[in-house]
Formats: structure tokens, sequence, C-alpha cells
């Protein structure tokens, strides 16, 4: 495991690092709260926080609710507090605070082996927990939920676009092949396009998001193009015949000033558009394209349409 000790004391350091290294694990030593706060904003694989309740820079008590809150629902990390107080008053405020565990300092080398035993068990139920709540079981990709949540925090930029695609046709493959099928064909696609693009999300059924940071729309139709042009040669083995395969795509300017939500329905108007001129195509809305397509696709005699169309 990563592992981050903050204390004052360069002895304490030297000591737990030792211990810890010699049982295989990637240990920094830091003096200063502030300081380890910032390491671990930068470094996001760091399992285990083992600090003192008297850091240089701030509290300790104050760096584990700091860190605490850096993480939220979706990074893990282990928190553990040494102090050389045995008051149940201190103990309980380090709980209370955020941390996970207790030890006392300076603490033996059994002891905090097996604290990190514990924590590594920890960790991984905790990852484990957050993949089944991130991730579309089927697909790999990440579920609805957490697409508009990487949404939201993604680092915006003067060029950011997304995109939405589906199968076409979806429902007559299910209806004449079986569900099996369908969810092959689901899973066959998503294959080809993460080869092309790392944010993706299942949106629903065989619909899928796509986040484009840092690329102009043209950029974004290029990606498009390609993931079409693979899932055209796309064949998926059902009786009495293999399957083959095409997707329809609606791709938009995501303005810095605008919700993930604006931006996807303006894709969601050009996927309309995609299907309405044949399906198997990429279709662009611009950022100056009306309002009045998002709201009448917004319709539900019309989203009907649309779905009735494919």
């Amino acid at each position: 495991m990563k592992i981050v000790i903050v204390d004052p004391s360069r002895v304490v350091q030297k000591v737990l690092s030792a211990t810890l290294e010699d049982a295989g694990h990637s240990v920094a030593c830091l003096s200063d709260g502030l300081i380890a706060l910032d390491h671990l904003r930068a470094h996001v694989d760091v399992d285990v926080l083992v600090t003192s309740l008297q850091p240089h820079g701030m509290s300790g008590l104050d760096l584990v609710r700091e860190a605490r809150g850096l993480c939220g629902a979706r990074r893990t990390l282990y928190v553990l507090v040494m102090s050389s107080s045995s008051e149940q008053s201190t103990l309980v405020e380090a709980l209370d605070s955020g941390a996970d565990d207790f030890i006392g300092k300076p603490p033996a080398a059994e002891e905090l082996l097996a604290r990190m035993r514990v924590a590594g068990r920890v960790a991984g139920l905790q990852r484990e927990l957050i993949r089944l709540a991130t991730i579309d079981a089927m697909t790999g990709v990440l579920n609805r939920r957490a697409f508009f949540e990487l949404a939201e925090h993604t680092p915006r930029s003067a060029a950011d676009t997304v995109a939405i695609f589906d199968i076409d046709r979806f429902k007559q493959i299910n209806d004449g092949f079986g569900h099996a099928t369908g969810d092959a064909a689901i899973v066959a696609v998503t294959r080809a396009a993460v080869g092309h693009c790392a944010a993706i999300g299942r949106l629903g059924g065989e619909e899928f998001g796509m986040l484009l940071p840092r690329l102009s729309l043209k950029d974004a139709v290029s990606i498009c193009e390609a993931i079409r042009h693979d899932v055209e040669a796309l064949k998926i083995d059902a009786t009495p015949r293999d399957v083959t395969l095409t997707c329809s795509f609606g791709a938009s300017e995501w303005a810095v000033d605008e919700s993930i939500d604006e931006a996807l329905k303006r894709a969601d108007v050009a996927l309309y558009a995609a299907k309405s001129g044949g399906r198997n195509r990429v279709v662009a809305a611009k950022h100056s394209d009306p309002r009045e397509g998002v709201a009448k696709l917004e319709d539900g005699a019309a989203r009907s349409v649309r779905r009735a169309t494919r």
C-alpha cells in the first residue's frame, strides 16, 4: 500500500517508515499538515494516512477532517491517528473527526503492521463498494449516476464537447434474436467505443454518453466517426444468422457557462437528427443551435417517436 506518515519528529518518521517499508509498503514522510494535504491532492492513489495530533502547520484533527473532505465518497483513504495520550476524549474526538482507527505513540511494530493489514482489508472492501456503485455491471463503463458526477468534476476548458450515441434498431435485435444477443451487442459496441474515449457512461438501455474535454466539435465528430466505422465491422454470433450493427451519434459543444444537461440535450437533438436522416451517421449540433429543438425533444410525443424509429 501507499502510506503517508505525518509527524513532526524525524525519529518517529524514520522508525515507522522502516517498519512499513520492510513489510513491502511505499511510504512518504512529512512533518507539515498543510503539505500533507497538498500531497493527498496530488497523489490520489494514497491508501493510508497515519498522522499524529501535533504536526506542523495545522492540528492533526484538522488534517483528518480536511483529508476526509478532500476524498469525498469516491476515493478510499484509511486514516490512522497516533497519540501518546490515553484520554478517552482524545480517542472520541479523533474518531468523530473522521479517523478510522487510533494507535498509541510510538506504536509497537507488530501492532502497526496489524493495523495496516486491517487498513488493507477495509480499503479493499471500500474500493469494491465504490466500483459497484459507479460501474455498469454489463459493460464495465460508468453508470448513469457516475457519468454525471464525473461531468460535474471535470476541469473545464474553452474547447469541450460531449456526444450521445445508441444502437440502431436495437428493439428489432432484441425481438428477433433474443435479449442475450441484445446484451452481446451492447457489450460489443461498448468495447469498440472505449478504444476511442475513456469517459463513457451507459445512460440507459443501449444509449451511451461521452465526455470529450479539450476537444473541438470537429475532433469529437472524428472520434464518433471512428467508433461508427468500428461498430459497422462488428458481427454478433446469433441464430439463424450473425447480426451486424450500426450506431447513430449526436455531438455538441459544451460551453464553459452551461451545465452538462444543457450540452447533452443539444447532443440528443443531434442524435434525433441522425436517426431521422437515415441512421448510421454522426450529426453535430453547434452551440448556436436554437433551443426550440431542445424543447421539442423534451416533449414526450417526440421522444416516443424517436424510440419507435430506432
